[in-house]
């Protein structure tokens, strides 16, 4: 199938990557061209430019940069849109992600708000989660594109909910990777072998799908992104938001947060968010 694909950060171009394994072809969009080079799509110059495709993914940064790509100059809704699929794995404000909804159901398209849980490495052996709110219809029609990068598919159709769910699964995600980067840091202010230590940990209460995809990273410090502390630290911030709505106190996901602000006053937020780490390795 020939599908759309706008933004090609880490985890866009890894999903891209998979939907060109997978035989589709793709036409793609990115603010800077040169993150395309070496893949086998036709890129073009605006996300207007994409709409001629039938499905067209988004994978932003934030709620921002996709407002600016369905709504601004040339921007993706302007384009010959009617009738149009957009699939947004992009992780939203929760209040913003039902705004995109409305914008594109104005605009004759059906938007799915489609948060993937996991990073680069299950994205290349399409091995994500892929939450879905919206059209139970849309979301038929493009079930066999998901499955080509999920494993796991799961309908929430009440627009929100998708978003909301990654919000939460990403509460606990932070929190288990800051408590196994302390626990490292303590045990190897204690004596210990850090590769003894992860495969204690593996084997007890660390023992965790986060612990198995991180464990490489911790032992050798190759700390190259797959998924940023500036990515979660902003996942944090809209959990928060929508605690604060519900009037609900967030004690974990509140200090966790902070500690990922840290990453920025230490200029390693653009790093894996297994860097964190580091923050507990210098105190």
């Amino acid at each position: 199938m020939h599908i759309g694909f706008i933004g090609l950060g880490h985890l866009g171009k890894a999903i891209a990557s998979r939907l060109l394994d997978c035989n589709h072809t793709l036409t793609v969009w990115n603010r800077t061209p040169a993150k395309a080079e070496g893949m086998q799509a036709a890129v073009v110059n605006s996300p207007a430019a994409v709409a001629d495709c039938g499905v067209i993914f988004l994978c932003m940064f934030d709620s921002s940069a996709v407002h600016a790509v369905l709504t601004g100059e040339n921007g993706l809704l302007s384009g010959n849109i009617a009738g149009k699929i957009i699939v947004d794995v992009s992780t939203n404000h929760f209040k913003n992600v039902t705004a995109f909804h409305e914008l594109c159901a104005k605009a004759g398209c059906t938007y799915l708000e489609s948060p993937v849980l996991g990073s680069v490495v299950p994205a290349t052996q399409g091995a994500l989660t892929v939450l879905v709110s919206g059209s139970r219809e849309g979301f038929e029609r493009v079930r066999p594109i998901l499955e080509n990068i999920g494993k796991h598919l799961f309908f929430m159709d009440k627009p929100g909910q998708a978003t909301k769910m990654k919000l939460i699964n990403n509460l606990a995600l932070g929190s288990f990777m800051a408590t196994l980067a302390e626990a490292l840091a303590i045990a190897e202010d204690c004596g210990m072998d850090r590769a003894e230590v992860l495969d204690i940990l593996a084997t007890g209460g660390g023992n965790s799908m986060v612990l198995n995809a991180k464990k490489e990273k911790l032992r050798t410090e190759d700390f190259s992104t797959h998924f940023s502390s500036a990515l979660i630290y902003k996942d944090l911030h809209c959990l928060q938001d929508l605690a604060y709505e519900q009037k609900k106190t967030l004690f974990t996901g509140s200090v966790v947060k902070e500690l990922f602000a840290k990453t920025f006053e230490q200029g390693i937020s653009q790093e894996d968010f297994s860097a964190i780490y580091k923050i507990f390795k210098r105190n």
